[in-house]
């Protein structure tokens, strides 16, 4: 298996994702042109296991694109706790922009707490946000950890995505069990080097700190 790594700096401030309205989502326009699609690519979607292809299409794409907003619940860290909080393997799922093919794996999202801590479960649905639309696994790993730094304000963020990259896997060099790491560390995990090592090794990448 081989992997690749990088790490990057996150932005100020991270785009939110705006996605339309259920209201404003044509899927009848959409199915249309997965039809078109798929005839100019000479399949033939008139036989009966295919007729409906189209519609599943769609119906899969816009599932993959569509994420809720939600509230970053955030509590009084009232124990003064200074310490790392981790939540490793979270399961991840996105579309490679370039190809609009998947890629999935998993994310390791940490912190260093402030003055407040966070509900677990918004680690989860910060990396489910951010990955319910086309993306690159670059500006992914970016766009997470600067939302939990914009909005938690903690000593500092890391986070780590390992993912399988089916555009890769799948076409072109077909490099079958290859993964790509990436890595964001901000605050004291990016400025610290005990507290990096601390991170990396209890994400499982001790060997890329």
């Amino acid at each position: 298996m081989s992997c690749a790594l990088t790490t990057a700096t996150a932005p100020a401030r991270p785009p939110l994702h705006v996605a339309l309205p259920p209201s404003q989502v044509d899927l009848a326009a959409a199915e249309r042109a997965a039809t078109d699609l798929l005839h100019a690519l000479g399949i033939d979607t008139d036989t009966e296991s295919l007729r409906e292809t189209p519609r599943r299409m769609v119906k899969a794409y816009a599932e993959l694109f569509r994420t809720e907003d939600f509230d970053l619940t955030t509590f009084p860290n009232d124990e003064q706790y200074d310490e790392l909080v981790l939540v490793r393997d979270i399961p991840l799922r996105s579309v490679c922009e370039h190809h609009l093919l998947p890629f999935v794996g998993i994310a390791h999202v940490g912190y260093l707490p402030g003055e407040r801590i966070l509900g677990l479960s918004k680690l989860a649905r910060t990396v489910a946000h951010f990955a319910s639309r086309p993306q690159v696994q670059e500006r992914l790993t970016a766009q997470i950890a600067g939302w939990l730094n914009l909005h938690l304000a903690p000593k500092g963020v890391g986070v780590v995505i390992e993912a399988e990259h089916t555009c890769m896997t799948l076409r072109g060099t077909q490099a079958v069990g290859s993964r790509t790491v990436t890595s964001t560390l901000l605050g004291t995990l990016r400025s610290d080097h005990r507290s990096r090592q601390e991170f990396f090794a209890l994400t499982g990448r001790g060997r890329t700190a």
